[in-house]
C-alpha cells in the first residue's frame, strides 16, 4: 500500500524551520557590541561586551533545525533505507535532487548558525595601555546569522519538497508486491504439459 503525506510532519517542520529562522534573524539583530572602557583602578583599558544573546539564540535555531531535518529523514527512511520508490519516473529524480538539496540547505544553514554562536561567544581577554595602541575587541561580522536565517529558508523549501515529492514516489513495497502478483498469475495461466500417466498392468490369475 502506499504512503501517503503526514500532516503532522508537515506542520511541525514548516513550523520548525521558521522558529529557526525568527531565532537567526535574531541573534543578527543581537551580535553583541564591545567598547573600550578604561580601568578605575590602573592606567589600561578593557572591552566591555553589552550581551551574548545571539549566542543563545544561534544554538537554539541550530538545534530546532537540527531537530526538524531528523524528523523529515526518519520519516523518509533517509531515501535510501525505504522499501523502494516507483522506477523509470520523473518522481524518482526530482526526490533524489530535493534530498540534496535540502541536505546541502541544511548543512550549510547549521556551520553559519555555529560559527556565528562560537565567534559571538568570544571576548577579548587581554587589556591595553590607556592611551597607547587601539584596542581591538572582537566581535562578530554582520551577516552571518543572515546567511543561516537565508539557508535556513532554503532548507525549509527543500524539505518540505522533499517530504511531498517522497509521498508520492513511495511504493511503499507495493510495486514489488504487484509485480509479483503478476508473475504467479501469469505462471498460474501458463498451460502445463500433459502428465504421463503410467501404464496399469492387469494381470489375470487362472
Amino acid at each position: 500500500m502506499r504512503k501517503g503525506l503526514s500532516v503532522p510532519i508537515l506542520v511541525i517542520t514548516i513550523s520548525s524551520h521558521l522558529l529557526a529562522f525568527l531565532l537567526a534573524v535574531g541573534a543578527e539583530r543581537r551580535r553583541s557590541k564591545a567598547v573600550e572602557q578604561p580601568d578605575q583602578y590602573d592606567e589600561r583599558t578593557y572591552c566591555l561586551y553589552d550581551t551574548d544573546a545571539s549566542t543563545v539564540y544561534g544554538m537554539s535555531a541550530l538545534g530546532i533545525l537540527l531537530v526538524s531535518q531528523v524528523l523529515v529523514t526518519l520519516a523518509t527512511r533517509c531515501l535510501c533505507f525505504g522499501r523502494g520508490l516507483m522506477s523509470g519516473t520523473s518522481l524518482t529524480s526530482w526526490t533524489i535532487f530535493f534530498f540534496i538539496f535540502s541536505w546541502v540547505s541544511f548543512l550549510g544553514a547549521e556551520a553559519c548558525l555555529l560559527a556565528g554562536s562560537v565567534r559571538n561567544a568570544y571576548h577579548t581577554k587581554y587589556r591595553g595601555v590607556f592611551g597607547g595602541n587601539h584596542l581591538s575587541c572582537a566581535t562578530l561580522r554582520k551577516g552571518v546569522f543572515a546567511a543561516g536565517a537565508a539557508l535556513t529558508l532554503l532548507s525549509l523549501v527543500g524539505s518540505v519538497l522533499y517530504y511531498c515529492v517522497h509521498s508520492k514516489a513511495d511504493t511503499g513495497g507495493w510495486e514489488k508486491h504487484q509485480n509479483d502478483g503478476v508473475g504467479m498469475a501469469e505462471a498460474n495461466l501458463t498451460p502445463r504439459p500433459p502428465q504421463e500417466f503410467g501404464k496399469v498392468h492387469i494381470g489375470c490369475t487362472l
